[in-house]
């Protein structure tokens, strides 16, 4: 049913929801462009804090006490270096937080990761920063940091090199077991994409399609310690094992494009039933990159994933004239930490100005839509409609949504 947002000054005749309901919106203060980083602490005090990452500056990072999900309140707002950076993503582990910092272009400076201690979560504190920068280098764009040892990530290095601007990110490890001294120790890159590689660089999507063979999500679960599953953008989605961490070996590449138009994002292993969920990533806005879909793949025979089946799209005609982008993007990815919501049955997504969608796979060959949320657009919205970038659902089942641009974060109840 369609209805308005309170406070939201949204265009209610965009605003959709089917098994979701709104239970809070806040505004973050004004400041959203809100990246790829949502992170759940549960602090000391029995407080639970969502931590926010800001794609652009002037924000770096934003903590919201959730405890009452009906009630958000902004406990703090950090501030970025200047304005050619961003803190795209972020996760926490316990009172530790790692922030990333990827820049404008290369060369430039905070390019990495900090590490901050948040265990009051109103002054965090700076324990180290992690050093990416170099003349090829960006920096890192996403990292995943689960089990308070390892920090996994895509990221350029001042030692790499590629043969294609686009291809400057590749998958990196890091050890954090002494936070104050984080140490490289090993990295994966897509053979042919670097500088002296003796493999012949890969073949290039078309140009208005082409945005890298470089890493993007590098996702490690308890699990599968010896498996990295990374979305390699252009390059598809790969496992990697990672069992010796000096020396990550690839056991598996699936790609869909061509004849499909790239951007492969997030690899999500269903363990118990043998399935990977992979989202490709809208970046076009019109629906100039469609279809952007999300894919079911067997995974029985771990070095050859068949595809099974896509996550139903949402109605082509009814969103790609709204504005922005319209297609897949991020999915909740069952961190394995106490306050995320865990599921082998339900995968639930973001898609831009199709807002957040939840489905159900327990037929794999028939996936089934179950719920939506869609809010109207923000009054502020440069896109003209909503912007849905992340999503992440806590252990109570409440679903949290930030926009990219001006909606700031929804707090939704699934009624399913």
């Amino acid at each position: 049913m369609a209805r308005t947002l309170p406070g939201s000054g949204s265009r209610s005749d965009q605003a959709l929801s089917l098994n979701m309901r709104l239970l809070a919106h806040h505004e973050l203060q004004g400041f959203g462009g809100l990246g790829e980083g949502m992170a759940m602490q549960l602090a000391r005090d029995g407080r639970r804090i969502l931590w926010l990452a800001h794609e652009s500056a002037p924000k770096n990072f934003t903590g919201v006490d959730v405890t009452d999900p009906r009630a958000p309140r902004v406990v703090v707002q950090t501030e970025l270096a200047h304005a050619k950076v961003r803190s795209n993503s972020l996760d926490v582990v316990g009172d530790t937080m790692a922030v990333a910092y990827q820049t404008q272009t290369p060369g430039l400076k905070p390019a990495g990761f900090d590490l901050f201690d948040v265990s009051v979560p109103e002054r965090p504190k700076l324990i180290s920063h992690f050093d990416a920068s170099g003349p090829h280098s960006r920096g890192v764009h996403a990292l995943w940091f689960v089990d308070g040892e390892f920090i996994h990530m895509a990221s350029g290095a001042a030692d790499f090199q590629p043969r294609h601007p686009f291809d400057d990110q590749f998958y990196r490890i890091v050890d954090v077991r002494n936070p104050s001294r984080p140490v490289e120790v090993g990295r994966w890159w897509m053979p042919g994409t670097r500088e002296g590689d003796s493999a012949p660089p890969p073949t290039r999507l078309d140009p208005k399609f082409d945005s890298g063979f470089r890493a993007h999500n590098t996702n490690v679960f308890p699990q599968r310690p010896d498996r990295a599953y990374v979305g390699y953008i252009d390059g598809g989605a790969v496992i990697l094992d990672i069992a010796d961490k000096t020396r990550p070996t690839m056991v598996a590449n699936w790609r869909h494009s061509p004849p499909f138009n790239g951007f492969t994002h997030t690899v999500l292993p269903l363990f118990e039933r043998n399935l990977l969920v992979v989202s490709d990533e809208c970046v076009k806005d019109g629906g100039l990159d469609w279809p952007k879909l999300v894919w079911v793949l067997d995974a029985r025979v771990e070095t050859n994933p068949m595809t099974l089946a896509t996550l139903p799209a949402p109605p082509h005609d009814a969103f790609v004239h709204r504005g922005g982008r319209f297609g897949a993007h991020n999915l909740h990815e069952n961190l394995p930490v106490p306050s995320s919501w865990k599921s082998e049955e339900i995968v639930i997504g973001t898609f831009f100005n199709a807002g957040v969608r939840a489905y159900d796979v327990s037929n794999p060959y028939q996936p089934q839509e179950v719920a939506y949320f869609v809010p109207g657009a923000p009054a502020l919205s440069p896109a003209g409609a909503i912007q849905l970038n992340d999503v992440y659902v806590d252990e109570r089942r409440t679903v949290y949504t930030v926009d990219r641009f001006a909606g700031g974060l929804y707090i939704l109840e699934m009624t399913l």
